[in-house]
């Protein structure tokens, strides 16, 4: 097999014509996904056909090569992405198939009848708990059930849900998204950990006076902002500890637990003068049903709307949905039992970061090759680091959350049987998302290896020092038409790493702010818009929430975009690993 060399101006000589080529499958991406409303996985095979007769026709990638590097990009898709996300998933779904799911809300629900605290801990604190195992909506459906079983009204319940879920999304599903990011790059996964840890902190600081302020307005942080700054504080800065100096993946984990720990101390010693109290309203309940029903797809929501609120309690007792209108505060002893698995998950990734044990890993769960049919070059002469492949089959995150089910299990009396109809139930719930995800990952890779993705970025690079500018907005309208902070950092990452180098800007400041300015336009992202309308019994309501939330998030956009300036410059060069 002959090396092939990447060239960065194939289209008659310019880098100009060439960039504009190269964004022609992301662009059709992008229309498919915001214009025309196709399913996510169909516009992702799209993008990935075009991107695949563009690197041969036109960048010159020899046949065998593009399709060894379609395989990688979807092998990577699968092994380590999706393995921490079915598994993530399958955990929460273990919990929710219990009983101990519905001890765990009614716990958060118990502590406090001021609805801009429950906004706190359900949306902020709960909704990162959900983000760091679920993902994919069910942080933005399972809160605003909450939140409206709570007394919330609707639309403002799926407001504050949308909103609450940026602050963890970089670090969700184990860091999937940081794990993406390293396996497009090449860079060391520590150290665009370190450096989003040195970011989104300063978001989730905002976040929950931004919370409040949409339940009560300015009376809402005027009576409240004590607690929900101690809940940014201590949520930020339990992000920036876990993802520089313990274990990445548990980042959004530790940050939730933490800050759920330190709110409810800080609760039993203060108290706002008044409390916006909960509604007893039918409609709301029959909401709240609606959520649960919607979300699990088990009964129609035209027969719920006509369906009266004490039928509709009876008919969900009958099936097992839990009840969210239940705030009866639960014995120590269930309380424990309803955290166990987020505790196991925590126990068995805090174990495998004892050195010994990490070294023993590393050596017998690890093995690193070169993908077979990949000899590429790039314009400069250094091997693509996307050729090389490190699989690490026991000390994977998806492994660690694999075991971390299996004692879930066991500690729930959960049958093999019943474990594994779960799981087959998880890989059915996420079998579009595979394709989705695995199409994805495969167009990063035939994009970066092709040679697309260095063209498109040398000819950012062209801006200079403004990429910095830029750099962050990528990442928010990547994450806005996608509605994932993983497939965004897929198919940008490696842009943002070739434009940083042609500037002399910081790669890995650059990579990670695609990621952590990324998360803030996941609220309007019409899969997130989705979730959320149909969450809050809104169905077509999808507008609204754009128009009420966009203001919000290019108003933080901005803010961030501020820091990773000032980050790229002398000001705050010092908060860059490594500088």
């Amino acid at each position: 097999m002959s090396p092939f060399i990447q060239i960065l101006d194939p289209v008659w000589g310019s880098l100009a014509f060439s960039a504009a080529c190269a964004a022609l499958p992301l662009v059709l991406l992008f229309v498919l996904l915001g214009v025309f409303r196709v399913k996510a996985a169909k516009a992702a095979l799209a993008g990935l056909s075009l991107a695949l007769l563009l690197a041969i026709f036109v960048w010159r990638m020899p046949v065998d090569q593009a399709l060894s590097a379609t395989a990688a990009g979807a092998f990577y898709g699968l092994f380590p992405i999706l393995w921490i996300l079915i598994n993530a998933l399958w955990v929460y779904k273990l919990t929710v198939a219990t009983p101990w799911f519905e001890v765990l809300g009614r716990t958060i629900r118990s502590i406090s009848n001021d609805l801009r605290i429950l906004s706190i801990l359900i949306a902020f604190c709960f909704g990162a708990l959900l983000e760091s195992l679920a993902g994919f909506g069910a942080p933005v459906a399972i809160t605003a059930a909450m939140l409206m079983a709570a007394g919330m009204k609707p639309l403002k319940s799926a407001m504050v849900s949308l909103l609450a879920n940026t602050a963890p999304v970089a670090f969700g599903a184990m860091a999937a998204p940081i794990i993406a990011l390293n396996g497009v790059t090449g860079l060391p996964i520590q150290e665009l950990a370190s450096m989003a840890g040195r970011q989104t902190p300063f978001i989730a600081v905002l976040v929950p006076l931004v919370l409040v302020f949409i339940v009560d307005g300015k009376r809402g942080v005027k009576q409240t902002w004590p607690v929900a700054l101690v809940a940014g504080v201590v949520f930020g800065v339990a992000q920036f500890v876990t993802a520089n100096f313990f274990a990445v993946e548990l980042t959004d984990v530790v940050a939730a637990v933490t800050t759920v720990s330190v709110v409810l101390v800080m609760l039993r010693f203060w108290q706002p003068d008044e409390a916006m109290g909960l509604n007893d309203d039918v409609e709301l309940v029959g909401a709240e049903s609606l959520v649960r029903t919607t979300v699990d797809a088990a009964v129609p929501a035209t027969a719920l709307r006509s369906t009266p609120t004490t039928a509709i309690k009876t008919a969900r007792r009958a099936a097992g949905v839990p009840d969210l209108t239940d705030n009866t505060r639960p014995e120590p002893r269930q309380v424990w039992k309803a955290i166990a698995p987020y505790l196991i998950i925590m126990a068995i990734f805090s174990v495998a970061q004892i050195p010994a044990i990490k070294a023993w890993l590393g050596v017998v769960g690890s093995v690193t090759f070169a993908w077979p049919g990949l000899d590429v070059t790039n314009a400069a002469g250094a091997p693509a680091p996307a050729t090389m492949f490190k699989l690490d089959h026991l000390k994977a995150t998806g492994t660690l959350l694999f075991f971390s089910g299996l004692i879930t299990m066991a500690l729930y009396k959960v049958s093999p049987r019943q474990g594994l109809t779960i799981y087959r139930d998880t890989l059915a719930q996420l079998r579009w998302t595979i394709v989705t995800v695995t199409s994805v990952l495969a167009l990063s890779f035939v994009m970066n290896l092709s040679g697309q993705t260095a063209s498109l970025g040398a000819y950012l690079a062209t801006a200079g020092v403004f990429f910095a500018v830029i750099s962050p907005l990528i990442g928010w309208i990547g994450v806005a038409l996608t509605g994932s902070d993983t497939s965004s950092n897929a198919l940008f990452g490696q842009l943002q790493v070739t434009a940083a180098n042609a500037t002399g800007l910081s790669p890995v400041l650059m990579a990670a702010a695609n990621s952590s300015a990324g998360v803030l336009g996941k609220m309007l992202s019409l899969q997130n818009l989705a979730v959320a309308a149909a969450a809050a019994g809104l169905q077509g309501a999808e507008s609204a929430l754009f128009r009420k939330l966009v203001g919000w998030s290019l108003g933080l956009l901005v803010l961030i975009t501020i820091l990773i300036v000032l980050q790229s410059t002398p000001v705050l060069s010092w908060m860059v690993p490594g500088s």
